[in-house]
């Protein structure tokens, strides 16, 4: 069960809709530090607590086969080889291969990735990989990008430049969750790019996700905790758990099962943002809802550069 200290008066709480990644959590790290704004201290401080939504499980087949990969050395730079290169888009794909990767361990040079690019969308997963202690360490490109349609037209560029000498390029394999965008695969494939430039990209599916069982009660009793602050924040990081979000708030109409309009309120504010476009859109067009904040980059420093503006311009600060 989720619990939390009562928050410091001074602190405002961040009721982050996720699992804290480990090792290390950014948004954690992030929000855990009084920062500056605009070159000047503002004294603002948040309070960061983990709400977990998703349920996560590895998939045993997607795994038996990846660690097959491995085991047999089907991933390198030699003609030869199954795959040229790898991509990982979320932190569930990050465990693992991380979990695969510690139970080889002992195995000389093992995981045999030393000469290959590996691709991330974000920081946070480019963070992750790091952790992964391999020798050498991994080649990890693309944390830049933000989003996979941007890593879609940088990996064209890179993996061609990479494989300048190969026609065909090798494929991609890609680790992904049951639940998936398919822009990455769509923008590599294109037959519009021709033979020189399309790159193969194979998902393997290695984890599930679903709305935990007890997520509505973990959230409601945070909010509970936290109901005699002056302001809280709620982050949402995917369309998951956003209708347990909505009703556990009060702010879902039962007989539409749209949004209530959020009347001016005098005391406590709840605000709402979400990690990028697609949860916002969710929130939009599925309960008519539209959350105070939309990050423009789906990064810690994105939320919190969002959060920060928005309590500026109403002057809450």
């Amino acid at each position: 069960m989720t619990s939390i200290q009562s928050p410091a008066s001074d602190s405002i709480p961040i009721l982050l809709l996720k699992t804290k990644s480990v090792p290390n959590d950014g948004y954690y790290h992030q929000f855990s530090k009084l920062k500056d704004a605009d070159g000047e201290r503002d004294g603002l401080k948040f309070e960061p607590t983990f709400v977990p939504v998703l349920e996560h499980q590895l998939i045993e087949n997607g795994m038996k086969i990846f660690k097959g990969y491995l085991e047999t050395k089907e991933i390198g730079r030699e003609e030869e080889k199954r795959y040229g290169g790898m991509i990982f888009t979320s932190q569930r794909a990050v465990e693992a291969f991380a979990k695969l990767v510690d139970e080889g361990k002992g195995a000389q040079g093992w995981p045999f990735l030393q000469d290959i690019p590996i691709y991330t969308v974000g920081p946070a997963t480019s963070r992750a990989l790091r952790s992964i202690a391999t020798t050498p360490p991994l080649q990890i490109f693309g944390s830049e990008t933000g989003n996979g349609e941007a890593l879609a037209h940088y990996m064209l560029d890179h993996y061609g430049q990479w494989y300048r000498d190969i026609v065909p390029k090798p494929p991609l394999l890609f680790l992904v969750g049951e639940q998936r965008r398919d822009i990455i695969p769509k923008t590599l494939t294109d037959p519009k790019l021709g033979m020189k430039k399309l790159i193969q990209v194979d998902e393997l599916v290695v984890y599930g996700t679903g709305e935990m069982a007890s997520f509505e009660s973990d959230f409601t009793q945070i909010l509970h905790q936290t109901e005699n602050v002056k302001i809280r924040w709620v982050v949402v990081f995917s369309p998951t758990g956003c209708e347990a979000m909505l009703r556990s708030l009060g702010l879902l109409d039962s007989g539409t099962g749209k949004a209530k309009k959020r009347e001016q309120q005098t005391g406590n504010k709840t605000y709402i943002a979400t990690i990028g476009p697609t949860t916002r859109d969710f929130l939009r067009s599925n309960f008519d809802f539209e959350p105070d904040v939309c990050a423009a980059k789906p990064s810690p420093e994105g939320v919190e550069e969002g959060i920060r503006n928005f309590l500026k311009d109403k002057d809450t600060l």
